[in-house]
């Protein structure tokens, strides 16, 4: 892989520091220098006039969801088709410039050592596998008439994993077991009803506090975690009493709660980009109009949930949680978190803090010698103007682990 010098961008190094001019240094994958190297750099890369920004995290992507989700669903769709969309998905990740995601549900394993082999372009992914939910919550979408036991047939073994079903603590205890033998490197579990749900309100809970506590224990037992879909308050704190270590959307958090996980070090991510697909466009996605009744004022209410959070000191990441073919713009949640926060605080939580909550803040998340060289150059500031984020064609050049997977100079 040889040494490569970066020269002449400004570097934002993902620390929430104000951005630095320095020449990066990488060498073997890995960043070696930061600042003038005397030694012989190598092949030497002109970055002047760009910003460098250390490889985006996406903390909520849904791989597996990347056809229209009612045909997906309904077995209209074949698996050489579903296969195509993922892989799509994931180079259009990395041309988006982010390079490490955390899907929280769709895909099975073979995708994520398809991608991890450099058989398609892709970035590093970690995968829950299925959803873990209870009969009928959310995560289940088969039709009313349809017996529950022939859900999983909507399973492509080593591609696409929707999710598993649970009655009860025992059947949950053997749905995660399975989960991390089919390649699961954390779990997710359901504990409320969703926005994509036909089956639940946003106001239910799933899952009992001894539920939840048996994927805690079985994901303990291999030195990883929980994280749980929850949009209510009551749902969110079974889950934090179970032992979860993060909540994904938490749509009408409260301070109380808020307080609660902070004190108990659960982390956050909200997940606004898919609300505002959703509330555009639900075809867009493959779902119908009624979508979009279930969607209305959830941007309002994860807003405020979002200020609470910040406000108790919650450690709050960034997940897009796109679904559906348009999953190209994923750094439009970074657009819009920039809005509610600083540029530069949405830029931290998709790098530094998105790290930490996936359990690798040693390895990427900041520009810093000892670290994977994971960099994208962006056309312009975006710490200026952050809408530079949401549009691929800004982010001129990726390299993944010191690999330049995205030229566009």
């Amino acid at each position: 892989m040889g040494r490569l010098q970066v020269v002449g961008a400004a570097v934002a190094d993902g620390t929430g520091r104000d951005p630095m001019d320095v020449d990066v240094t990488v060498e073997d994958g890995w960043i070696t220098q930061l600042g003038a190297s005397g030694a012989d750099p190598g092949e030497r890369l002109d970055a002047g006039g760009l910003t460098m920004t250390p490889g985006l995290i996406d903390a909520h992507v849904h791989l597996g969801l990347s056809s229209p989700i009612q045909p997906q669903f309904s077995f209209q769709i074949s698996a050489a088709e579903i296969a195509a969309d993922i892989f799509a998905t994931a180079g259009a990740a990395l041309d988006a410039g982010f390079t490490t995601v955390r899907d929280t549900g769709g895909i099975d394993g073979g995708v994520v050592t398809t991608i991890a082999k450099g058989k398609v372009r892709g970035p590093r992914v970690l995968s829950c596998g299925p959803v873990q939910c209870q009969i009928g919550g959310h995560g289940y979408y088969g039709a009313d008439w349809e017996p529950t036991e022939l859900w999983s047939g909507h399973h492509l073994p080593g591609l696409c994993a929707l999710s598993m079903m649970s009655g009860n603590a025992d059947e949950l205890r053997g749905n995660v077991r399975e989960a991390f033998r089919r390649g699961a490197s954390f779990l997710k579990l359901c504990v409320t009803g969703g926005v994509v749900s036909a089956h639940d309100r946003l106001t239910d809970t799933q899952f009992t506090v001894e539920e939840i506590a048996v994927a805690v224990q079985e994901a303990a037992a291999r030195g990883t975690y929980v994280t749980v879909h929850a949009h209510n308050n009551e749902g969110i704190r079974n889950a934090v009493e179970a032992g979860a270590r993060c909540v994904e959307h938490g749509t009408d958090l409260d301070e109380p709660t808020a307080t609660l996980m902070a004190t108990r070090g659960v982390a956050l991510v909200p997940t606004f980009a898919v609300v505002e697909r959703l509330l555009h466009d639900p075809a867009e996605a493959g779902l119908g109009e009624s979508v979009r009744d279930r969607v209305l004022g959830v941007r309002e209410r994860m807003t405020e949930a979002l200020a609470a959070a910040k406000e108790a000191g919650v450690r709050i990441g960034l997940g897009s949680d796109l679904i559906g073919p348009a999953q190209d713009r994923r750094g439009e949640e970074l657009t819009l978190r920039a809005e509610l926060e600083t540029p530069m605080e949405a830029l931290v939580a998709a790098t530094k803090t998105n790290a930490d909550i996936l359990g690798l803040s040693d390895q990427v998340g900041v520009i810093a010698p000892g670290m994977q060289a994971d960099l994208v150059l962006w056309n312009g500031n975006p710490l200026e103007d952050p809408k530079l984020f949401a549009d691929p064609a800004n982010a001129v050049l990726v390299v993944q682990a010191g690999r330049v997977v995205k030229d566009l100079r």
